[in-house]
Order: C-alpha cells, then sequence, then structure tokens
C-alpha cells in the first residue's frame, strides 16, 4: 500500500498548526518528522518538544526520523514524546540490531536508513528485523534538494532482494520526491513516500488531495 508521508522540516513553523491541517484536510497517513544533531548531518532541526507539541495536534502516524550519532540515547524520549515509528540510521550506530530491538520492545515500528552512497548490503542483515527501510535519495541534513537518479536502481534491487525473501516490508524514499518522479519511485518499489516541499509549497491542501488520489488509485488497481 502506498503512504503518503509529508515532511513537516519544509513547513513554515510560524504557522505549524495551520499547515498540518491543511494537510490532514487533503489527505495524508503519516507525518515525518526530521530530526538532525548537527553531528550525523550537518544541520541542526528541531526535536523532542516539537514532537510532543505536534502529537497534541494530530492522531496521525509520526514518523520520526532520526538523522542523529548513537540513536540509542535518544529512543526512549522519543517514543514518549509520541513517536510512532522511529527510523534510525544504519551508520549512525555501531548495534543497529540491539536499537531495533529496543523500539520493538516500546511497541512502536522501526525502520533503518541508508545514505545515497551506502550499500543496500548494509540492510541485508536486517531484514526481518526492521519494519521499513528508508533509501535516501539525497545527502540527508537539508531540504529542497534535487533527487538522486542513481537511487532508482537501489529501490529497485532492494525491493527484489526483499521479494526474494518473501518479504513484503516497507520501502520508505525521503528526498526530492516530485510530481514528475513519483512514479518512478513508485515504479521502483517504494511505497511509502515522504515530500517535504512538493506537499507544503503553495497550495498545501491540493498538494496533499493530488498526492493522495494519486496513491488511492495505485492501492485500488486502477494504475499498474
Amino acid at each position: 500500500m502506498l503512504i503518503l508521508s509529508p515532511s513537516i522540516l519544509a513547513a513554515d513553523f510560524t504557522v505549524l498548526g495551520e499547515q498540518m491541517a491543511k494537510v490532514e484536510e487533503g489527505g495524508c497517513d503519516y507525518f515525518h518528522f526530521d530530526v538532525m544533531d548537527g553531528m550525523f548531518v550537518p544541520n541542526i532541526s528541531f526535536g523532542i518538544p516539537v514532537l510532543a507539541s505536534v502529537r497534541k495536534f494530530t492522531k496521525k502516524t509520526l514518523d520520526v526520523h532520526l538523522m542523529v550519532q548513537d540513536p540509542g540515547r535518544y529512543i526512549d524520549k522519543f517514543i514518549d514524546a509520541g513517536a510512532d515509528i522511529v527510523t534510525i540510521h544504519k551508520e549512525a550506530t555501531d548495534d543497529a540490531k540491539a536499537v531495533i530491538d529496543a523500539i520493538h520492545q516500546r511497541g512502536k515500528r522501526a525502520g533503518l536508513a541508508i545514505k545515497p552512497n551506502t550499500d543496500i548490503d548494509e540492510l541485508s542483515a536486517h531484514f526481518g528485523d526492521a519494519d521499513m527501510f528508508l533509501i535516501m535519495t539525497v545527502e540527508p541534513g537539508f531540504g529542497g534538494q534535487k533527487y538522486m537518479d542513481m537511487c532508482t536502481d537501489k529501490i529497485r534491487e532492494l525491493r527484489s532482494r526483499l521479494s526474494a525473501k518473501g518479504l513484503d516490508t516497507d520501502i520508505q524514499v525521503d528526498g526530492g520526491i516530485t510530481r514528475d518522479n513519483i512514479r518512478t519511485v513508485i515504479d521502483a518499489g517504494a511505497n511509502v513516500i515522504v515530500m517535504g516541499s512538493s506537499v507544503f509549497g503553495g497550495d498545501i491542501k491540493a498538494n496533499a488531495a493530488y498526492f493522495t488520489e494519486l496513491f488511492a488509485k495505485y492501492n485500488k488497481g486502477e494504475i499498474q
């Protein structure tokens, strides 16, 4: 099933609640929450207090992407603040399995992410453990970047390997996804789609509705 996960990193935080309400009116499944620590990536975004505020506002699934070094330190705090899914980076921890287990022990879904230049072999050891794999399609750290075409083959290969194991694990993509390339990532095998400016730029409600309606057609089998 295709899932829309708009990234609030692209929102105007002076009117965040209003803009999230417009997204919900247009339709979405998740809200994507990008956490950056200035160490694992060269930028700082937002953290636990903002997540707690967002949790009070929406009942949608909160899809938290930890772009932080040694993410195991923060799992409990982000879950306590309202995270439903917590995704960590393979490159940011020496023991991804232990962190995934810790997330599951709290009754939440666990995702495992890789940067564009990390080989998908790094994910293979976690087939059957993670609930979702995130392939970054831009270098993590900043919004508004252009989709890296080389990532299409990685999405396709990951879906092929999962299918060969009899797994239908979610594949999330994040970075540079637009109306022009959305079908490319879907056809390659991605099913959880993160979009920032493509949703929050311009007419927010209309943008969300466009993607929600497109995904509904895919989910109903009207688009192959």
